[in-house]
């Protein structure tokens, strides 16, 4: 299946940059570029494209309210709105993720980052990248944490609350299905269940929620165990031993 994109920069030098580099990708197709959000709102539903690249700071109407706008249209699938900023933590991406934004690009991403993080997007996954992105949900976590956080996380199974705690601490689904013992297919069902649960948009969305819920604190390294319970993942309830890999369950 083709990824559709709309990019929208006041920028041409930077919209015809990541057209060059889009269009030749065999999955990838442009469908569009917009100067400032306005333009960009009219073409996203004209188009419905899949994952909209989008500027902050723009003329008439700006990047925040574009996102806004586009990740709340009453449509079957809204696009994935990706933001692209010159700073890794700009205060405005704070906003963006807040208006329903599915991640952010620095502008002078490497090429075949961002093809991967289009893909990535599109596949719903948002851009979970270790290191600056990790950094950026922490600090947004910290900065929107007096937002009450519905009690939906009660829905959750215990290896649904396991599986959001890895994703939450930045593990893909690979990594994950190595720490509990699973297929990563199995994984996968787990993260879709948790985002249905939830009725969050994205991965991205679920970490953010997991940062506002305090299943996990900034800067808390490793993996966790048997929620409440610290250690290696084992048979639930009962606390593994760090270092000894636990018999799987």
């Amino acid at each position: 299946m083709t990824i559709r994109v709309l990019i929208v920069d006041d920028q041409a030098l930077v919209r015809a940059g990541f057209r060059l580099i889009l269009d030749g990708q065999p999955d990838i197709e442009v469908i569009g570029e917009a100067a400032d959000g306005n333009e960009g709102v009219r073409l996203a539903q004209h188009h419905a494209p899949d994952v909209v690249l989008m500027d902050i700071r723009m003329p008439a109407l700006d990047g925040i309210s574009a996102t806004r706008i586009l990740t709340h249209l009453d449509t079957p699938r809204p696009a994935r709105v990706v933001i692209l900023t010159t700073y890794d933590l700009d205060e405005y991406v704070f906003d963006a993720l807040a208006a329903g934004a599915s991640g952010f690009l620095l502008k002078d991403v490497p090429p075949e980052d961002l093809v991967h993080g289009v893909r990535q997007v599109a596949a719903g996954d948002g851009l979970l990248a270790p290191g600056v992105t990790r950094r950026l949900i922490e600090a947004f976590a910290q900065q929107y944490r007096q937002r009450a956080v519905a009690p939906s996380v009660e829905s959750l199974s215990s290896r649904e609350r396991q599986v959001l705690e890895l994703m939450a601490r930045g593990l893909s689904n690979a990594e994950i299905a190595h720490d509990l013992y699973l297929s990563e297919n199995t994984v996968k069902t787990h993260v879709t269940h948790v985002l249905d649960k939830l009725g969050l948009r994205d991965r991205v969305h679920a970490v953010i929620y997991a940062y506002e819920a305090g299943l996990v604190e900034p800067g808390t390294p490793g993996t966790p165990g048997t929620p409440g319970t610290p250690g290696t993942p084992g048979t639930p309830g009962k606390p593994g031993t760090p270092g000894t890999p636990a018999t799987p369950g």
